[in-house]
């Protein structure tokens, strides 16, 4: 029903809102999937992403290291767990990891599928169908690979790689027979058309979850001068987001604090049915204890 900039342009932001809660209740239900990730490779990125502060191209004076140990990645996934969350992503800088180091993260994978009882996600860069297969083969559940914007509005975010490489990766990927999360990041000086575009991408690659982040604009990378963008429009946005893809998981990541601030709440009366809890790659989130507590309470709306 909803394919055009001008099927959004008549609605008013709260018209918007009321038709995806709607949308998501006929579609998800009452559930909200709550995940987790860790750095577990920081920083010496080769790519150019003007909003990464991890990009070895600019100065952001982040702490960098190699891949963190078998233990201190199982420690992580058992905090993550305590902490509420379903699902644990194991999170690496760089445009993709060698033979060696993928072999090292499946083998993590596996035990964490084995020994702690959460669902193990991967964000690894650009992998090839043959190490995918190996991570879904030790238990991987689902890799997550963000298209980040619009295939127009791309080129002005990264020089480095493009559009169709992030989308080449979610179709390996979903070869593999992994799930799929896949999102971006809006406030970049994007337009809502790109928005649009990036909803309709992102619904036609049938990826699983959707988690959209507010740019935090970070000190030493290109965009540390761009100006918020609204609360409102962050709203306006999940709510045209939850209306394009249906039933898909639309979850709310970095920036939501800082952005959204007191209408946190709101981002799932416009559509939202997922978050992250406990942080983010180089920015601290909100502690667990507040967003669980915000979590029951949305849950206690949704089904009282």
């Amino acid at each position: 029903m909803y394919k055009k900039l001008h099927d959004f342009q008549k609605l008013s932001t709260w018209q918007l809102i009321l038709l995806a809660n709607e949308e998501r209740k006929g579609r998800t239900g009452g559930k909200i999937d709550l995940c987790s990730i860790t750095n577990a490779k920081s920083g010496r990125c080769s790519e150019d992403c003007k909003f990464c502060a991890q990009s070895i191209h600019y100065n952001t004076k982040i702490s960098t290291y190699p891949l963190k140990s078998k233990n201190e990645l199982l420690a992580q996934a058992e905090r993550a767990k305590e902490i509420g969350a379903e699902r644990f992503s194991i999170v690496t800088s760089g445009k993709g990891l060698n033979p060696q180091e993928v072999e090292k993260i499946a083998d993590v994978i596996n035990t964490i599928k084995e020994k702690i009882g959460i669902s193990p996600c991967a964000s690894l860069g650009i992998l090839d169908t043959k190490s995918l297969a190996l991570l879904k083969d030790a238990g991987l559940n689902r890799y997550h690979h963000n298209i980040e914007t619009s295939r127009r509005f791309y080129p002005k975010i990264v020089s480095t790689h493009t559009f169709d490489d992030r989308i080449r990766t979610i179709q390996a990927a979903l070869e593999a027979g992994l799930e799929v999360c896949s999102g971006g990041i809006i406030g970049l000086g994007e337009s809502e058309e790109d928005r649009v575009q990036m909803a309709l991408t992102l619904r036609d690659l049938n990826v699983n979850s959707i988690p959209i982040n507010i740019l935090v604009p970070l000190k030493g990378t290109p965009f540390e001068g761009i100006r918020n963008i609204s609360a409102a429009e962050v709203l306006r946005t999940i709510s045209i987001f939850r209306l394009i893809t249906g039933n898909r998981t639309i979850r709310i990541a970095a920036g939501r604090e800082s952005v959204l601030k007191d209408f946190q709440g709101l981002a799932f009366m416009a559509g939202a049915n997922g978050m992250m809890i406990g942080g983010y790659l180089t920015v601290k989130g909100r502690s667990p204890e507040e967003d669980l507590a915000m979590v029951s309470e949305i849950r206690s709306l949704w089904n009282g």
